[in-house]
Order: C-alpha cells, then sequence, then structure tokens
C-alpha cells in the first residue's frame, strides 16, 4: 500500500505486515541516508531485563547467520558507508550513510543485521566487557548522574525512568536466550520504520525493503502506558567536582497529546540570550555559566527542564531567581517574549528538517506516534498558534505541580531541605 505524506518530498509506502517505508527524496545530494527505526526502547524494559534494548544494538553488529562481525564491517567500508545505531528510551535505530547508488544495498544490509543477528556467545561475553566500561564512563559523568536521579524523581518506578544503558547487575545477567526472547517480541512489523533520505530510485529501495522485511511477523505495537509524574528533590555528592549540576523539571503535554504550547514556553523561558533564564540568571547576576531550558517531549510523556552548572555558595541564589521568574510568567506573557520564541522555533524546526539525519529520525517516530509524518508547514503553524494566554497557562500549571530537582556535584551542607522549603512555599 502506498500513501503520500503531506510534504511532497515525503512518501510512505506500508507493507501487509505493518513494516512502513518512508522515503526522503532529496535529489539535490548525492548521497543517500538508510535507518531502520524499532518502537522499542529502555521504557520497554521489565526491570529484570533493564539495559537490553541497548544491549542487542551492541550486539546485532556481531554477526547475523551469513555474516561475521567482521565480514559486516567488512561489507560496509567497501562501500564507503558510515555504520552506526542507537538506542533511546522509547525506540532503537540502525543507520548507514553513503552514495546515493548504494541505496538499495544499505536496505539489504540493515535487513540482515536487524532480522537475522544471531547473538554469537563468545561476542556477547566481549560485548559485555565492553558496556560495562561504558556504564563506568556513565557513572562518573556528573550529569549523567543529575539526569538519572531526575528521571526517577519525575516517574519513580515506571520503566521511562530506567536509565537506557541499564544498571551494573542487569549487564552482567543478561543472556544469549535473553536476547533472543527480546528480538522475537519487540523487532516485529507493526513495530518498525524503514527510512531512506537523500538521491535514491525510489522503486528500487522499496523493492529491497520489501525483499528484506516483508517476511517479518506482524506483531502489535510495543504501546506502553503513560507514566504518572511524581516530583521531589534529591541530591548526590560527586566527588572531583567544584560545580553544582541542577537539573528542574515540570510536567507538561507529550507527544500523543500533540499541543506545542509547553515547547514555546520552554523556548520563551531559556532560549538565547535574550530569554530570561540567560539575561537575568547569567547576564545580570552571573549565577551559572552554563544554563538552559528546553521542552523534552516524548510519546509517552513531556517535561520542561531548566539545566544549569553552579557554585555551590550560589546554589540557594540561583533556585530563588529561578523560581521567581517562573512565577512572573504564569502572571503575564510580554508580547515581545512569545514573538521572538515562535521564531527562535521557527528557524529552529527548519534547521532541523534541514538535516537529513533529523528530519529521516523526525519522521520516523511521526509514524509511530501519529501514524502519519507531519509537515513541515503544520510544524510551524502549530506553533504560530499558541498564543500568550496558552503560554501562561502552561506555566500556571507547572507551578501547581511538585518540580522534580535533581542536584548532583559538590553542595553545601542541608542544600536539598532548603530547596524542599523553597518549592514548598511556592506551592502554597
Amino acid at each position: 500500500m502506498r500513501g503520500a505524506a503531506d510534504d511532497p518530498d515525503t512518501n510512505v509506502v506500508t507493507l501487509g505486515n505493518g513494516v512502513r517505508i518512508v522515503a526522503i527524496a532529496l535529489p539535490h545530494l548525492q548521497s543517500v541516508g538508510v535507518s531502520v527505526f524499532v518502537r522499542t526502547g529502555s521504557s520497554h524494559e521489565g526491570r529484570r531485563l533493564n539495559g537490553i534494548s541497548h544491549f542487542v544494538e551492541h550486539m546485532a553488529f556481531k554477526g547475523t547467520h551469513t555474516r561475521s562481525c567482521q565480514q559486516i564491517n567488512l561489507d560496509a567500508e567497501r562501500l564507503g558507508a558510515d555504520v552506526n545505531a542507537h538506542t533511546d528510551k522509547d525506540h532503537t535505530a540502525y543507520h548507514m550513510r553513503g552514495l546515493a547508488a548504494d541505496a538499495p544495498r544499505f536496505v539489504e544490509m540493515l535487513g540482515d543485521i536487524v532480522r537475522n543477528s544471531s547473538f554469537p556467545e563468545a561476542e556477547l561475553e566481549r560485548e559485555r566487557q565492553v558496556i560495562l566500561h561504558e556504564l563506568i564512563e556513565d557513572e562518573e559523568d556528573v550529569l549523567s548522574t543529575a539526569d538519572k536521579l531526575f528521571d526517577r524523581l519525575s516517574y519513580g518506578s515506571h520503566p521511562i525512568a530506567q536509565p537506557v544503558i541499564g544498571s551494573r547487575l542487569t549487564i552482567q545477567h543478561i543472556g544469549r536466550a535473553d536476547l533472543l526472547d527480546y528480538v522475537g517480541r519487540q523487532y516485529t512489523g507493526a513495530n518498525v520504520v524503514v527510512g531512506i533520505i537523500g538521491r535514491f530510485d525510489a522503486d528500487a529501495v522499496v523493492a529491497a525493503a520489501e525483499a528484506a522485511f516483508a517476511a517479518m511477523p506482524a506483531g502489535r505495537e510495543n504501546v506502553v502506558e503513560a507514566p504518572a509524574y511524581a516530583g521531589g528533590v534529591a541530591s548526590r555528592v560527586q566527588p572531583g567536582y567544584s560545580q553544582t549540576n541542577v537539573v528542574l523539571g515540570y510536567p507538561i503535554a507529550s507527544a500523543r497529546d500533540d499541543d506545542h504550547a509547553g515547547t514555546v514556553a520552554a523556548a520563551l523561558f531559556g532560549e538565547g540570550m535574550s530569554s530570561p533564564l540567560m539575561d537575568e540568571i547569567r547576564e545580570r547576576r552571573g549565577l551559572v555559566y552554563y544554563a538552559s531550558c528546553a521542552a523534552e517531549v516524548n510519546e509517552l510523556s513531556g517535561r520542561f527542564v531548566i539545566e544549569a552548572s553552579t557554585s555551590p555558595a550560589q546554589l540557594d541564589e540561583f533556585l530563588t531567581e529561578v523560581l521567581r521568574l517562573l512565577e512572573a510568567r504564569a502572571t503575564a506573557i510580554a508580547p515581545a517574549e512569545l514573538e521572538r520564541a515562535r521564531r527562535q522555533i521557527a528557524v529552529r524546526t527548519l534547521r532541523a528538517q534541514e538535516r537529513p539525519t533529523r528530519r529521516l529520525e523526525d519522521a520516523a517516530l511521526d509514524l509511530f506516534v501519529h501514524r502519519r509524518v507531519r509537515s513541515r508547514a503544520e510544524l510551524l503553524a502549530r506553533v504560530d498558534a499558541v498564543g500568550g494566554d496558552d503560554v501562561r497557562a502552561v506555566f500556571a500549571r507547572i507551578l501547581a505541580a511538585p518540580p522534580a530537582l535533581a542536584i548532583a556535584g559538590r553542595m553545601k551542607k542541608g542544600a536539598s531541605e532548603r530547596a524542599r522549603a523553597l518549592f514548598a512555599m511556592s506551592s502554597r
């Protein structure tokens, strides 16, 4: 079945087993990007198998039923292709980038990796050690420590709060049978999007995708129940760091809601040096060197997130001033601030659409969440339709919710208690 997406350069084909092929033609390019997106990540994992999506991604390149790990690497490099992969909370993706003429071959090669990985036992034990080394690096990163605290504060025991990499215990105990069972359950037609972007022969790549994926079991969509937002304050001292790292967030609409007011609110509050966060906190008061604000939106949840690095002596003042700025926007939104935010999002959206890898991933996630690929014009129109009252209401709603506040690094004694008292007073 062939169906056009909203942008004229984008076409979507759905195979009988539910696999979708999204092809975005950019004929001015001499290269092509091919990706396979699977709707499974750490939010789909049970606690005992936390990290298995990431483990599968690593092991997928370690051999198939017809090719060894070395042959996989050589086949790609003979074509001059880049090969990569990543795992997130809501999806796993496999990528190849190379010459336009090789697009059908890339589809075939990725199909072999995704569908026919053999997870050889010897390779599994070697890769387990690689992931454990990666975990050590993650544990020593103070920003990652703050992020993991933040996730648990936000969503408690829901799987979306689990780290993508897993834990030392789960990594050590995941076995080959677990990998095979997980792939058998999660890697099904209803949960796969094959994406092609750049210059390609449309009929040839669709035929290659049909040959590689049409026999995949259809399965059912890997849908996860949305988490309840919790909130709270937690801190962790990280030896060897002189700064205090802060992640502060509140709940906003998820991608399923298709509500862009939270995105506009985050851009208004902290995107750009003239934003309230950066102008007041950094430029006028010198409380931080680094700070940012963003709307973190995925299929299951949304968060208004402020991140910053400050000194232990300035943490209390930083939190007090951030809270004051949030409360001011819950009262009134200046038209000039709103227009600046809209323009910044418009430019950011268009620039993202000009990056082939990002555009392809956005299209795949659209298919998972909305069952269609939204056009650039629609995205810009939805942002432009967000008014000042909509944004003010976002600030009012988030301030009525308990914040999730994670503090990591170096801090003064009693930092968590003072933060709890500050935000408790603001919610009265």
